[in-house]
Parts: C-alpha cells; structure tokens; sequence
C-alpha cells in the first residue's frame, strides 16, 4: 500500500512550529532568554564586521574571511529565531508554507556557507603557517574573493534545488513539526508522496557541506600541527599555533553539535536532543563567535577601541 493511502491529502498552507516547550508557563522565560541570546549575536557579529572593515589593518585574508562569517552567523540565527520569538509573543505556532520553505532555503544556505567559510579559513591558516613565503601569492585578494564566491554558489545552488524539490511534495493533513524551525527531515516524515528524491539530496548536501568541509579542515590541521611542532622554539610553536586558537575552538563546537544531530545512531535520536543541539549551533556558537575571536585578539580589540574613539583596547585590565 502506498504511501499516499495512510493519510488524506490536503493543499497545506501552514505548518504547526511546536517550539522547544508546550508548557504555557515557560514561553515567558524561552522568549526572555532567546530574545537576549539574539540581540547579543546581532550586536556582536555587527561590532567584529564594523572593526574589520574600519581598521585598514584589518585587511587581510584572515580577517576578510571573519568578517564574512560574522555576516553569515548573523544571518543563519536571522532565518529561525525572529519567526520563533514572534509565535511566543503572539502565542501562535503557525507558519505558512511559503514562509517555512523560505526558512528552510535560507537556513540550508548560510548553514551551508558557515561549514565552507570554516575550511576556507583552515586553509587560510594552513598557507600562513606551512607556506609562509607564498602566503601573499596563495591568498591574493583576487583569490579570495574567488573563493567566497564559489562558497556562496555550491552552498546556494544546493539549497535552492533541495527547497525547490519540496515544491513537488505532497503533504498529509498532519502538519505539526516538532521544531522551532522548520528542519528538512522534519518536513519529509509528513509528506504523503514519494520522498526518495528529496532523502538522496539531504545526504549529498550533508556530504557537500558536512564531510567534505570537515574533511579539508582536518587535513589542514594536520599539515598545520606537523609544521608546529616542526618548530624548534617553544615561544614559536605557541606564536603559530595560537593564531588558530579561535578557529579551532569554533570548528570543535559547530562540529561537534552537528555530529550529536546527524551522526549518532537512529537508536539514540530524540526531538529533544536534536532540538537542543540545534539550539547549540543554530544560536548559541553564533552568539560566542565573535567573543571567541575578539577576546584573544589583540587587533581585533584595539580595532573595536579605535571604533568607539575610545583608542584603547576592549576587555584588556
């Protein structure tokens, strides 16, 4: 029997967010609370593009690439959390269809552009590290540019094939999603259609934008540790290796969340655990982000000084 037979089929024009709580007594809290975490990320992620972007200093591969993933972290928490914040206020859980497509383009991309953004910047550091005298060649502003615009077509192409793919599935009358977002997985287990299609495009894009970007950064950060510890001088093992400190703190965390969603077995999965890790990568490493970059940063505070006139440098004694 197919799978259109279990449940009519009805024109869906919304689906039913149902949120990280149903507890009406705990919506107060969750829309506090979410509401500063975001106020917190946009401030932030806006102050580290500000101080780049003003400090002539500031223009260098390195920090071009920050600045653009400041941009995309401020977007990625931008796609979910605002609709989230406005159901809690309203006391609505409703989203249409066309908004929740939308939400789900928009999340695959720049969640998307953050994984590619990241390896960019391990090879960034991998040329500045094992290639020094070539960095300028490598790493060329022309170069750089070239690669930010080919991360933002593989990871918007993609996107906009998979939500277009959507467009052709029919859905059932039950339309609760069990998210404060409207997740692709999600989204397929209340189709009424075949589905095949659209599963083969979750995995390629979670093998575009999860295993190869991974894989680059782990391969770069082996050449990188060889080089280091190719060092002969303490002080200078820990002057190269520190300038990827913030980096790799991001990369654990963002990865390691992702992992605790898509890579344990189906056995451990639960809606609450995968809405709790999503709320790990999805809000809270975008809200750290720029604390991570800027509070062992030299540039980056006395950058965020100069922007305020102040012309000292921020959380230094």
């Amino acid at each position: 029997m197919g799978k259109s037979s279990k449940v009519n089929q009805t024109a869906v024009s919304d689906f039913l967010l149902l949120g990280l709580s149903e507890h009406p007594e705990e919506q107060p809290f969750l829309f506090s609370i979410f509401l500063c975490m975001y106020l917190v990320t946009m401030v932030g992620n806006l102050l580290i593009i500000l101080a780049i972007s003003s400090d002539p200093h500031l223009h260098t591969p390195m920090y071009f690439f920050l600045a653009n993933l400041s941009l995309t972290d401020a977007c990625f928490t931008s796609a979910s959390i605002p609709k989230m914040l406005a159901n809690i206020y309203t006391q609505s859980q409703t989203i249409s269809y066309s908004g929740c497509l939308t939400q789900l383009y928009f999340l695959l991309m720049f969640g998307g552009l953050d994984n590619c953004l990241l390896a960019v910047m391990a090879y960034d550091r991998y040329v500045a590290i094992c290639q020094p005298l070539h960095y300028s060649t490598a790493m060329r502003p022309q170069l750089c540019a070239l690669m930010l615009g080919m991360c933002w077509v593989l990871t918007n192409c993609p996107a906009l094939m998979h939500t277009l793919l959507l467009t052709r599935v029919a859905f059932c009358a039950q339309k609760a999603i069990s998210y404060f977002y409207c997740d692709p997985s999600a989204l397929l287990k209340l189709a009424c259609s075949d589905t095949h299609i659209n599963e083969l495009m979750i995995i390629t894009m979670g093998l575009m934008f999860l295993t190869v970007p991974l894989m680059l950064i782990v391969f770069s950060y082996v050449r990188i540790s060889s080089a280091v510890f190719g060092i002969s001088s303490p002080g200078g093992r820990w002057k190269a290796f520190s300038t990827c400190g913030s980096h790799l703190t991001v990369v654990l965390l963002f990865y390691g969340s992702l992992m605790g969603v898509y890579l344990l077995p189906p056995s451990s999965h639960s809606t609450e655990k995968e809405s709790r890790a999503a709320v790990l990568y999805m809000v809270i490493i975008p809200m750290l982000n720029p604390f991570i970059y800027s509070l062992r940063n030299r540039d980056i505070k006395e950058a965020l000084g100069k922007l305020f006139g102040s012309g000292k440098t921020f959380f230094l004694p």
